[in-house]
Formats: structure tokens, sequence, C-alpha cells
């Protein structure tokens, strides 16, 4: 009988630090989601900020150029 009562107890003792730790992860993700919901990644760069790529094309740029820069690049 003890056997079944400390069995018992070890059983109710694991359920609640598994509900106590999945109850706290569920509301630090929902703290971070209301923490990163009015961020917008996409806005301009404020300050001193480089275009990285250009939009236009390469007119002058041959098929051979073409072909060596996407063996060098590894594309």
């Amino acid at each position: 009988m003890k056997s079944w009562l400390s069995m018992a107890f070890q059983t109710i003792k694991v359920f609640v630090i598994f509900t106590g730790c999945t109850i706290l992860f569920y509301y630090g993700i929902m703290w971070l989601n209301e923490e990163y919901q009015d961020y917008h990644r996409y806005d301009e760069p404020q300050g001193a900020a480089v275009k990285v790529s250009a939009s236009g094309t390469d007119e002058d740029a041959s098929l051979l150029d073409r072909l060596i820069l996407f063996y060098l690049n590894g594309e």
C-alpha cells in the first residue's frame, strides 16, 4: 500500500511540474508575441544606411562575363 501511495505521489508531482512548466512556457511565448507585435521590420532604415543591391541591369555585360560571374559565385 505504501508503494502505491508513493508512486501516486510521484505521478502527481510530475504532473504538477509539467503543467507548471507548460503554463510558464505558454505565457512566455505570449509575452514575446505581444512585445514584437508592433515591431515594423520593413520600415525604411534610419541614419547613414547604404543600399546593397542595384535595381538596374548591366547592359554592357556579355554572355561570357555573366557565365564567368556565375561560376565564380558558385550559384
